[in-house]
């Protein structure tokens, strides 16, 4: 069972012991990332993570930042996206020591140094080429753009090339100040450790965190009246798309019956699209439906990669699974197939220590509370085919669509005739 811990300060301690495991993690949460910048510094929070890798006073370079977890073994990474930003490590337990001590050190005593900012200048825009040459991936920013356009939730989590060529060293350490403090963070411990006095072992070692008010992000416009469509001309051998609709976000009564409703399109290889789609008619190797849920946004998309030719046909495919759930009640048997499968692929997801840390500090941060599995498994039970049809029937309308595309394409009209459905 969790246990959560709020200090004087406002730091968060959430502990979740597992007896059988081997493993603990150390997990660093802050509430920020792409939706907390402005125009002007988008790319500020990826780029900041990259630098608590990058020297301490006690870890003086990269190299030794990164052996000290190297010599047990450690696996170590840190994350950016629109509302947070995590760093963690996850050791044999013997070890625990070791993982605090590094966790705190490059969270609470990172120099920026100015020589590794400049080379990591060219590490990261390297790293959007990636993404560029990547159309199976780089269609979901594409999709984020057509959905919020100009402002923070439709921005690059990791920024621009011409922002990353020239945020100075200033900008960094100001937004670290403003953002990674106190009442802002959010340590989580799960795994094998003892529980005698881990708080304070926990205290002491982010003893030195910074107290301060941290600036909030500016709230999200959605605004749209018909169906919208995106297409990045490329030359490639496959059309990739994402053709979906502006759903529900984090906080909203009916996101668990969305979850289920985006599991029964596309989240198991039984279902109804992956079927009509893949089995049926060869159309695709991969095609899937996701939904996703932020606290002031939320969407469900369907995604896939197909020959150039047959994109007319898998949108048409899509669109009409769409308005077949939104008008005819689905068999009992299949939601029951759905929520088994939610179900299921939670508890095995959280056997590990570091899923398990990223599940209750994640919980806590983006909705200032925390649900267990147990609990989270009883809403998805209260779902019913009706409320399924009723989800349906609210989001899948012409005037919440919309499509990304990427490929050797450039005509929106035939996709404009086919969304208005």
């Amino acid at each position: 069972m969790f246990k959560k811990t709020t200090l004087k300060n406002g730091l968060r301690i959430i502990t979740i012991p597992q007896k059988n495991t081997q493993a603990v993690t150390a997990l660093v949460l802050v509430g920020t990332g792409s939706k907390y910048e402005t125009k002007k510094n988008n790319g500020i929070s990826h780029f900041l993570e990259h630098m608590y890798f990058k020297g301490t006073k006690k870890r003086s370079t990269p190299l030794a930042v990164v052996e000290t977890l190297d010599k047990v073994g450690g696996i170590y990474n840190a994350f950016t996206s629109e509302d947070c930003t995590g760093y963690f490590t996850k050791v044999k337990s013997s070890h625990l020591d070791l993982a605090l001590d590094w966790i705190s050190d490059i969270y609470l005593n990172s120099l920026l140094p100015k020589k590794e900012i400049e080379k990591e200048r060219g590490v990261i825009i390297e790293e959007i080429n990636m993404y560029l040459d990547m159309p199976m991936l780089y269609v979901g920013e594409l999709w984020k753009k057509i959905l919020y356009g100009d402002q923070p939730a439709g921005w690059k989590v990791i920024g621009t090339k011409e922002n990353v060529a020239n945020i100075t060293r200033q900008q960094i350490f100001d937004y670290m100040k403003s953002q990674y403090v106190a009442s802002n963070t959010i340590i989580c411990l799960a795994g094998k450790f003892p529980n005698l006095n881990i708080i304070n072992k926990v205290k002491n070692y982010f003893s030195k965190i910074h107290t301060a008010d941290f600036k909030d992000k500016v709230p999200v416009i959605e605004k749209q009246n018909n169906p919208q469509i995106l297409i990045y001309p490329k030359k490639t051998d496959q059309t990739h798309l994402t053709l979906g609709v502006r759903a529900y976000n984090l906080l909203h009564p009916k996101r668990f019956a969305q979850e289920v409703l985006g599991v029964i399109l596309g989240g198991m290889m039984s279902s109804r699209l992956f079927i009509e789609i893949r089995e049926k008619s060869g159309l695709a190797y991969y095609v899937k439906t996701n939904t996703h849920s932020d606290p002031d946004t939320g969407y469900l998309v369907t995604q896939a990669g197909i020959d150039n030719k047959n994109v007319e046909k898998v949108i048409s495919i899509i669109l009409r699974e769409y308005k077949k759930i939104s008008q005819k009640k689905i068999p009992t048997k299949e939601l029951k197939k759905a929520k088994e499968c939610i179900k299921g692929k939670t508890a095995l997801e959280l056997e590990s220590s570091d899923a398990q840390a990223a599940f209750y500090a994640g919980q806590e941060l983006l909705e200032n509370k925390i649900l267990t599995p147990e609990e989270i498994f009883e809403k998805i039970d209260k779902v019913s085919t009706n409320d399924i049809l009723k989800v349906a029937k609210d989001i899948f309308r012409s005037d919440r669509l919309n499509l990304a595309v990427i490929g050797p394409l450039r005509d929106k009209n035939k996709f404009q005739k086919l969304l208005n459905y």
